[in-house]
């Protein structure tokens, strides 16, 4: 029943009474769906459509008001700059809460801790277990670390921004953020909804981050290229465990599995492998990955 501490996560609390509308107006999911109990998973957008950061909003609580955002920790400053730039002269506050506020994920038959400031499901997949913010004194140690959860969540095949793509670069449909539940299509606007909206029903998405197996050989290191008969690819992002993270071109990957090549990485050779909860089907899959939406 493993829980983990995410030292790489830190708190942003976004209170005021326009704190929903002013959020609801610039991030991908519809906060009205973020209730106490259930967050929600989310992002802010360039004006061109790519990822700022991302992070999941829970509902603080009523003695707080307004929500907590779960970032990455070396994001939190900017992200409330960022959010400041937006807010002109909206009754909203801003605070950097990584010194009181903690987060912590866990997994399997772990339960929630009883005392927890917010937290619920994540929900961007069931078997990556539940979220919580805690007050920092009570954190417990937790008996798993920040990489045993990072290596859960990569063997469901679940990217993560500032780990598996890079913020500034990549768009949602790259993050598989149009299937785990990080962008609303109905919601009304947001900053870069055209772009994602274009994406959507052209379907022009060639480009995802997907889980890759090694078939022989060793794990590659991050950055290196992938590559099939000669040609670049795309890149292996992340790896840890036994388990790595591949950004490709999924065309040029059915093109080159159609012509007998090998996706190569330096000495390793790869194959992608199938996440049960993505609703695409990748070409040339190795296994399926078990979890439940």
């Amino acid at each position: 029943m493993p829980v983990a501490k995410l030292d790489d996560r830190a708190i942003l609390h976004v209170a005021g009474e326009a704190a929903h509308g002013f959020l609801d107006g610039l991030i991908t999911s519809d906060v009205d769906d973020a209730q106490p109990g259930k967050p929600i998973f989310a992002a802010l957008l360039t004006p061109q459509g790519k990822i700022l950061f991302d992070f999941f909003v829970h509902v603080a609580p009523e003695s707080e008001g307004g929500f907590f955002l779960d970032c990455r920790r070396e994001m939190l400053g900017e992200l409330a700059r960022r959010l400041k730039f937006y807010r002109l002269r909206a009754k909203v506050t801003l605070d950097e809460r990584a010194d009181d506020l903690a987060v912590l994920a866990g997994w399997g038959e772990a339960p929630i801790p009883e005392a927890v400031t917010a937290g619920g499901p994540d929900p961007r997949l069931a078997a990556l277990g539940w979220r919580a913010v805690v007050k920092a004194g009570d954190a417990p140690t937790g008996d798993a670390t920040p990489d045993d959860y990072t290596a859960h969540r990569m063997t469901l095949g679940m990217p993560e921004g500032g780990a598996d793509y890079a913020f500034g670069e990549t768009f949602p449909h790259e993050a598989m953020m149009d299937h785990n539940g990080g962008v609303d299509f109905v919601k009304g606007c947001y900053v870069g909804q055209e772009v994602v909206s274009r994406m959507q029903h052209r379907g022009t998405a060639r480009t995802r981050i997907v889980p890759v197996v090694v078939v022989s050989g060793g794990l590659p290191e991050p950055g290196t290229e992938i590559t099939a008969g000669g040609k670049v690819i795309g890149a292996c992002v992340s790896a840890l465990q036994g388990r790595a993270m591949a950004k490709l071109r999924l065309d040029r990957v059915t093109d080159a599995l159609e012509a007998g090549a090998a996706l190569e990485a330096g000495e390793a050779r790869l194959a992608l492998i199938q996440p049960d909860w993505l609703g695409i089907t990748l070409p040339g899959v190795e296994a399926g990955l078990d979890s439940d939406r």
